[in-house]
């Protein structure tokens, strides 16, 4: 049995930081002195005047308030959050209105507290204990903060300060804000989209960046932190009750978004749901049945997969489906839909297919590329891989195929000849 628990530094030790693959931790903690070592360097560029004290604290208040408002919200967000994609941070209102209208060293304060408040009011309490993520979430803010600030003192009038009075003074402060907001947000991505991509087997810049558009949505936060700025310098603080409500609202046109994703998305695999993938096959049957083209679909099964979750755990499980269904998207095109059918099981419709000849062929280069995917376990010095899979096709329109579930029935009869000629072969539909 495990003692280490009993130590008073295990809460450190046993951080998974230290699990992690060598290349992830070298960068993690690369990033983290960084971050540390250019917020101190900016510290000294403006001095800290009793008002400035002032409104840092009554932005603190604010953003301790807007955190706690929009926590309910938050923690679901990150129980269902993609992996793949930057975080949508929306504490930004708080940190930007304060690298524009407060000193340095205030402004990376502010980024630390609220990540601080923020993971011990949000982080899920029955949720693996992660603070290297949070810190390095941190630390990715505070290096593009540094940014901004240098940005901010070179071009601004008067830094720090909102933008000058009179129409070209004004407009050229708003474009130096701008230039650092964008800058602010261009390094804190880039620095987190590294960290996902050395986190595991290379993927396609298509998964990588999949829902990549939400990212608008912190550039509506920025937006709020320039209102917000200007607000705590020249209006009544209590004015800024109103920012709070605004994020609120912003917040719950985020869970929306991310409810209406999660409706179409299968959470381990990325792939399409079940029921997305039928609506959209139904959608490519109603088009051919008009005369436009054809529809090849695919079913195929994972062979022997259970043998997997029982030696390695149904989360080694989820890893290696997650990585099968990258390679699946890798074979299609960018048209043809691929979908977790349940299980191991998943489907393909694929659009405008010549015949069920090429059908067949695209079928068999995905049966030999499925054996090629590698899952390196990270606290193992296994690797798994030669999983194979057994698939059934059949185009539409054909004889006897009136609908989705004609099709379903001929896809998965051939699915099962192949299982039962062996495994590890391609069947076409029989008319």
């Amino acid at each position: 049995m495990r003692r280490g628990t009993d130590r008073p530094d295990s809460w450190f030790t046993g951080w998974r930081l230290w699990r992690l693959p060598h290349r992830v931790r070298a960068y993690v903690l690369t990033v983290n002195v960084v971050a540390v070592a250019v917020s101190v360097g900016t510290a000294w560029l403006a001095p800290v005047r009793h008002q400035d004290l002032v409104r840092f604290g009554v932005l603190a208040v604010c953003a301790v308030a807007a955190i706690e408002a929009t926590r309910r919200i938050e923690r679901q967000r990150e129980y269902n959050r993609a992996p793949t994609v930057a975080y949508v941070d929306t504490k930004a209102v708080w940190s930007i209105a304060a690298v524009i209208a407060l000193p340095a060293v205030l402004a990376s304060a502010m980024v630390v507290l609220t990540y601080a408040v923020a993971w011990w009011r949000i982080w899920p309490r029955e949720r693996p204990v992660l603070p290297h993520r949070w810190i390095f979430s941190a630390a990715t803010v505070l290096c593009g903060t540094q940014a901004a600030v240098l940005v901010l003192s070179l071009g601004l009038h008067h830094y720090p300060g909102i933008p000058a009075s009179g129409f070209g003074p004004g407009l050229g402060d708003l474009a130096v804000i701008a230039l650092a907001a964008v800058l602010r947000w261009a390094i804190n991505t880039v620095l987190v989209m590294v960290a996902i991509g050395l986190s595991s087997s290379p993927r396609s810049i298509s998964e990588l960046f999949s829902g990549f558009g939400d990212q608008i949505l912190e550039a509506g936060a920025i937006g709020l932190g320039l209102v917000t700025a200007t607000l705590l310098v020249l209006a009544n603080p209590l004015v800024l009750v109103g920012v709070v409500v605004a994020l609120v609202a912003l917040h719950r046109g985020l869970l929306l978004t991310q409810f209406q994703r999660d409706a179409r998305t299968d959470v381990t695999t990325g792939l399409a749901t079940k029921r997305w993938w039928r609506t959209i096959a139904e959608q490519y049957l109603e088009r051919a049945r008009a005369g436009h083209g054809t529809v090849g679909v695919l079913l195929l099964d994972l062979d022997h997969f259970k043998a997997i979750n029982d030696t390695y755990g149904h989360p080694t499980g989820d890893l290696v489906l997650r990585e099968i269904a990258i390679a699946l998207r890798d074979e299609v095109r960018e048209q043809d839909v691929c979908g977790r059918w349940g299980g191991e099981e998943f489907a393909i419709v694929v659009p405008n297919v010549p015949s069920m000849e090429h059908l067949g062929l695209l079928a068999d280069r995905i049966r030999r590329r499925v054996p090629r995917v590698a899952v390196v376990l990270p606290d193992r010095d296994t690797v798994i891989s030669e999983v194979t899979v057994s698939i059934g096709c059949a185009v539409y329109p054909a004889e006897h195929l009136t609908g989705v579930d004609d099709v379903l029935v001929a896809t998965d009869t051939a699915l099962y000849r192949a299982k039962q000629a062996g495994r590890n072969r391609v069947e076409l539909a029989t008319g």
